[in-house]
């Protein structure tokens, strides 16, 4: 029975109070709810009492969202902003309407008929003359309209436009970011999502504006008709007389168009600081005062400006005078400020002990540079000179022109100075071994003739470094001289380039490295993918394909077609898995691409062969089987044969003429380890490596 009584006092009290804290955490079913309730007041009538809270709630919406506007840091921060500004504008809008209801139904019992807000704004603007209300009224729609909305309209539209215009460029540069490894994914997904809601808000914000210039309009027609409606029914139906009605009417659509046109002229202010905030960091205050009256010296000017505005006969002082005093002020206390802060500054960086020199880690010290360009003081300025191609320019037109032509990716260039250097040498270095070096003359010309004759210009004569061909020095006057004559004139860093151009070529091999060959292979297009997974590693590793480049590479074979490269390699290792044997299957398949490099001017390739004497004796010099086949020649044999290659290659250039050394295929490799010793540039083809459709012309027999 006690149970029963305790549990009976329970009413739904507790019940109720818990479903109204459950219904006001749903903040969706809350803006569903209000949204709803704002249709509805456009359709059912409103007392007067729940117009003015409405109108209350319409004037502090209007108040929160300029307060947000002015105290966010950056647009995005107040995304929301379109969402709201329609919202706010669907509320005033269905006030108008409600209390039009009331002011056309009711107004003929006086000022407090639609409520005693309307009433309060009428009275406190009218100050007892409707005309004056009215042009006030006039005034302040005029403010709204031509104004703020129109200029924060046309703000909006143009911000849309060039943040549209100006998102791809943005879009590449976050790629580009990601791709140097500057940031991770997450930071490019941070950045994309941002640009995104960037260019959303921009967009929306100009549709957005097109709210606040509609509801001035709308405003100022809800009380011309107000007027002109309330007229009418007080003079026609309610008995009022003319001057009564025109009264009452006036202060109740005066009072009404002052309530909605406050929150709106507010909100035209929130849009208006919203979309002027386009690229301008911090709150409103921050980008005003800090950047407005940041600096002392136009606090100063403004200062004088206005103390001598004041001294002119028929100003009055007090209000110029007291207007340059507070700039004067506010100018020296600025000034007082930043010599404090710089002296602090400089007290600070005094005694702050300098940080502890850290010692270098020894990995560093063990990092080779795969290549090095050192200068001599006196050729810095090849690097900054603005007046022609500078070297940094050329060498990377080097890369890009290695990576056409070879198939070589050229690492990067690291150029330092070497005061043990003379002023005007230089040197190439390959993995910090010098490779090449030579002197030149900055700001002069190096002329050569092409016939190989001495140059008959006056100048300093010496031998290009390249080649070794005698060549001058020549003051750039007679440039256009040099070149009348036919002779070839290149300037100092063209002659750096040019040597780093062959030293690369002479040592592609050596500087491509696993890495390197790794990211070829991870370069190539999608369809090669499948390739590269049938071969590597299960019939060949990447070291194997490394060594079969770098045979390709040491003899200035193209890598290019990488593909075609696999597919060959991919046919050897069906029956051999030597490395030499593959390099010649290889190179039997980019016949095509070998006899068009050697194809001259004349549309043939030139060639020397040997003879079958000789290419038995090299067959019968070979020792061992397998990969331990090894040339095994007498020395006298071998400078017999070196002998007979000098002649028949001297009788050739003096013909004009560069040829290939021709051989069988199974002595190729092996000859041309002996003639890569005495004349590298030499090529040495294999019958295996002509074209069917390519044309020969043979100049001799070794």
């Amino acid at each position: 029975m006690s149970e029963v009584q305790n549990a009976a006092p329970r009413g739904p009290g507790p019940d109720l109070l818990g479903a109204a804290r459950r219904l006001l955490g749903q903040n969706d079913i809350l803006l569903a709810a209000g949204v709803v309730g704002i249709l509805t007041v456009l359709i059912f009538p409103l007392p007067a009492l729940l117009l003015d809270l409405f109108l209350a709630l319409s004037i502090t919406l209007s108040v929160l969202i300029l307060m947000t506007s002015l105290f966010v840091q950056k647009p995005l921060d107040f995304s929301a902003f379109p969402t709201v500004l329609l919202i706010s504008t669907m509320l005033r809008l269905a006030l108008n309407l409600a209390s039009t209801r009331l002011i056309l139904e009711s107004g003929h019992e006086g000022t407090h008929s639609a409520g005693a807000v309307i009433g309060a704004f009428g009275g406190l603007i009218m100050g007892g003359n409707y005309v004056i209300g009215l042009i006030v009224f006039a005034i302040l729609v005029i403010v709204n309209f031509v104004v703020i909305t129109k200029g924060s309209g046309r703000i909006a539209e143009v911000a849309a436009r060039f943040s549209l215009d100006a998102m791809p460029g943005k879009q590449m540069a976050i790629d580009a970011d990601l791709s140097a490894g500057l940031i991770d994914e997450k930071v490019a997904k941070e950045r994309r999502a941002e640009l995104e809601g960037e260019s959303t808000f921009f967009g929306s914000m100009d549709g957005a504006a097109k709210f606040v210039r509609g509801d001035a309009i709308a405003g100022l027609l809800i009380t011309a008709i107000n007027l002109i409606g309330g007229m009418i029914i007080g003079v026609a139906q309610q008995g009022m007389s003319f001057t009564d009605a025109a009264q009452t009417y006036t202060v109740l659509s005066v009072g009404d168009g002052l309530v909605s046109q406050f929150p709106a002229l507010i909100v035209s202010t929130a849009a208006g600081l919203m979309v002027t905030k386009t690229g301008v960091e911090g709150s409103a205050d921050k980008a005003v005062f800090g950047q407005l009256g940041g600096n002392a010296k136009t606090l100063g000017m403004s200062s004088a400006l206005m103390v001598g505005l004041s001294l002119l006969p028929g100003i009055p002082m007090l209000p110029f005078l007291t207007m340059g005093a507070l700039c004067g002020f506010a100018a020296w206390r600025m000034d007082q400020n930043t010599k404090a802060a710089l002296r602090e500054a400089e007290l600070a960086e005094a005694e702050t002990p300098p940080p502890p020199v850290a010692e270098e880690p020894i990995s560093q010290t063990l990092a080779l540079d795969s290549l090095r360009l050192e200068l001599g003081y006196g050729l810095i300025t090849l690097i900054n000179d603005t007046s022609g191609y500078r070297l940094t320019d050329q060498i990377r037109a080097l890369r890009r022109q290695l990576a056409s032509e070879m198939g070589f990716v050229m690492p990067s260039v690291r150029i330092l100075d070497n005061m043990q250097l003379g002023p005007n040498t230089y040197s190439i270095r390959i993995k910090e071994v010098e490779a090449g070096t030579g002197e030149l003359q900055p700001g002069k010309l190096l002329v050569m003739d092409p016939r190989g004759q001495a140059v008959t210009l006056p100048g300093e004569s010496t031998t290009e470094p390249t080649f070794g061909l005698p060549a001058t020095w020549i003051e750039p006057t007679y440039r256009e001289e040099a070149s009348f004559r036919g002779y070839t004139v290149v300037d100092p860093a063209t002659v750096i380039t040019t040597h780093l151009t062959e030293v690369l070529k002479d040592n592609m091999a050596d500087l491509l490295s696993y890495t390197e060959t790794q990211k070829l292979l991870d370069d190539l297009p999608k369809v090669n993918q499948k390739l590269i997974g049938d071969l590597i590693p299960g019939r060949v590793s990447i070291t194997a394909v490394q060594r079969i480049l770098q045979n390709l590479l040491a003899e200035r074979v193209s890598i290019r077609d990488l593909p075609q490269i696999l597919e060959a390699i991919a046919e050897a290792t069906g029956y051999t898995q030597n490395v030499m044997h593959i390099t010649e299957h290889v190179r039997a398949r980019l016949a095509r691409q070998i006899s068009h490099a050697q194809t001259g001017p004349g549309g043939y390739i030139p060639l020397i062969t040997l003879s079958p004497e000789w290419e038995q004796a090299f067959a019968e010099s070979l020792v061992g089987a397998g990969e331990e086949k090894q040339l095994a020649m007498s020395p006298s044999r071998l400078h017999e044969f070196i002998q007979a290659v000098r002649m028949n290659y001297e009788r050739a250039a003096m013909d004009g003429e560069s040829p290939a050394l021709l051989t069988g295929p199974g002595i190729r490799p092996y000859v041309r380890s002996i003639v890569e010793r005495f004349r590298p540039s030499t090529t040495v083809m294999s019958q295996n490596e002509i074209h069917p459709k390519a044309r020969i012309r043979t100049l001799g027999q070794i």
